[in-house]
């Protein structure tokens, strides 16, 4: 691992402070107070899906271990819960274990925002209004795509229409597997979890946003949204993303509000981790606490910066905005 300037980038990362100044401006406009947050904390969300750093904080013979988070959530909500109100951030969040490459980094930074009030749906037009001014701001004649509406299609629609796989053959794992199998992908030794993301990322993911408008794709399957709230039919949650030019770019649901049922898919997502010998990192109680005092309905989306920044200005890859990396 080196560390390396690269004043090439100087152009790219004014370009990222155009950015950052309209996302600002956005939601200062809507009434959106912006929120400071810590990036280490004694315990963590549970989250099967990825890994998180660990660090150590010691002075004389006391020593208590902290974790970089991955995402601002579980102290966004906390806040939301005491009636800041809309709110956002932006600031760096840090995953483990994902190899550095032209989507992925394990320190990049992330907008996180909350609107009371609403639901996905209501948050998806706030995005794309989001995403209209910054491209009005910008002015990138390069970026061959309108922010008038969204391209919607389900992922059920998707499966169907780019992977050939039913929705009958998609909610049901065994049918799944099975269907996996004879599209020629290894099952053996992989979870329902594991086969499902790698078809998505094959089949599905390279056709979204790809016919002018961004895609956003919607009401994932329960086992893909631990914090998300479910829809009635019991099978997908009121989750989204959307995408441009084949990259997700941002992750949103109608927040769960009922304590009980986050707590059970915490314990849930605790035993998955310990099963796959991931960190082993304490459950952030906390946060079930505040759920108690009661988090009335809203929404949240978590967009990745780095990757707005390459859509928006045709990068390569995250890093040419970035005047040191490390690699």
């Amino acid at each position: 691992m080196k560390i390396y300037t690269k004043i090439e980038n100087i152009k790219n990362y004014k370009n990222y402070l155009l950015l950052i100044k309209a996302i600002e401006e956005f939601f200062k406009k809507k009434g959106y107070l912006k929120i400071d947050l810590p990036v280490l904390s004694p315990a963590l969300i549970p989250e099967s899906y990825l890994e998180v750093f660990e660090t150590e904080f010691f002075y004389l013979d006391k020593k208590e271990k902290l974790y970089l988070t991955p995402s601002p959530e579980l102290f966004l909500k906390r806040l939301l819960v005491y009636g800041v109100g809309d709110c956002y951030y932006l600031g760096k969040s840090f995953r483990n274990s994902d190899l550095p490459a032209e989507l992925h980094s394990y320190e990049f930074t992330m907008l996180e925002f909350y609107k009371m009030d609403a639901d996905y749906m209501s948050l998806a037009d706030e995005v794309l209004a989001m995403l209209k001014y910054i491209d009005k701001k910008i002015k990138n004649k390069n970026l061959k795509v309108s922010f008038n509406k969204w391209e919607k299609i389900t992922v059920a629609q998707a499966f169907k229409k780019f992977a050939q796989i039913k929705e009958n053959e998609l909610f049901n794992q065994e049918k799944f597997l099975k269907k996996a199998e004879n599209k020629g992908y290894q099952i053996n030794g992989f979870s329902y979890q594991d086969v499902w993301s790698q078809i998505y990322s094959q089949e599905i993911e390279p056709n979204l946003g790809t016919r002018g408008f961004p895609t956003l794709i919607y009401n994932y399957p329960k086992e893909f949204a631990a914090l998300a709230k479910h829809n009635p039919d019991n099978k997908t949650s009121q989750r989204f993303e959307f995408y441009i030019n084949g990259i997700e770019l941002g992750d949103c649901y109608t927040e769960l509000t009922d304590w009980q049922e986050q707590e059970e898919r915490f314990q849930k997502e605790f035993k998955e981790r310990k099963k796959q010998g991931k960190i082993n990192h304490p459950i952030d109680k906390g946060f079930i606490k505040a759920l108690k005092y009661g988090l009335k309905s809203c929404s949240g989306i978590a967009i990745g910066i780095d990757r707005l920044v390459k859509v928006f200005f045709g990068l390569e890859t995250i890093n040419d905005y970035k005047l040191i990396n490390i690699k």
